[in-house]
């Protein structure tokens, strides 16, 4: 599993750079990892071999630089770059979709305070935050985790930096594109019943 993750984030570097683990670190097998996505009838019995779960529960050893009711933040085993680190909540959701808002929005609330106190630490200026929600998105293990890369200038970290962006063609393409996603959004709202988040959807 371990080298799987590591090779899907090491595609993220610049092509040829060679990078490779240069150690193992053994890992139980888990229910969470790629080959054994859970089910939606099964999402609330994987936790007891979740490897983040079991760093919750003190079975399995990690360093932690930040803990609270709602998650905690450890230094990830394999970083990108110097001070990369994990926010992960407490409870086990095998995706972002099947996380509750609130524990989102207490997991976001915690990125300015322990970025501010990662960059000082690693005397980076800025940090990626990256979530990997799916297989094809490169998510490995399937406990809801956030990405904290401490970044420093130059560093050429990531190849579409490298990569010119294109602007958006202003076509009928793109504004069917925006239409349909406004519609998923309402058919999405009104199944939830939202009415009182007061969301606005517009178009152009």
């Amino acid at each position: 599993m371990e080298s799987r993750r590591l090779s899907i984030l090491c595609s993220h570097l610049r092509p040829g750079s060679g990078l490779a683990p240069t150690r193992q670190i053994p890992v139980s097998r888990s229910n969470c990892d790629a080959n054994q996505q859970p089910s939606d009838s099964d999402k609330g019995s994987d936790q007891n071999d979740c490897v983040f779960c079991k760093i919750i529960r003190g079975e399995s050893p990690a360093f932690k630089i930040y803990e609270d009711d709602v998650c905690l933040c450890i230094l990830d085993t394999h970083p990108l770059s110097c001070g990369h680190s994990l926010i992960i909540p407490r409870s086990h959701f095998p995706s972002l979709k099947a996380t509750p808002p609130d524990v989102v929005a207490a997991m976001c609330s915690k990125v300015p305070f322990i970025s501010s106190a990662i960059m000082k630490a690693t005397g980076s200026d800025s940090f990626n935050l990256l979530v990997n929600n799916g297989t094809a998105a490169g998510q490995v293990i399937f406990h809801t985790h956030i990405h904290i890369i401490p970044r420093k200038a130059l560093d050429c970290l990531w190849a579409s930096e490298s990569l010119r962006r294109r602007p958006l063609n202003i076509d009928q393409e793109a504004s069917r594109l925006a239409d349909h996603v406004r519609e998923q959004l309402s058919l999405s709202d009104n199944s939830k019943d939202n009415k009182n988040e007061g969301s606005s959807l517009t178009g152009n």
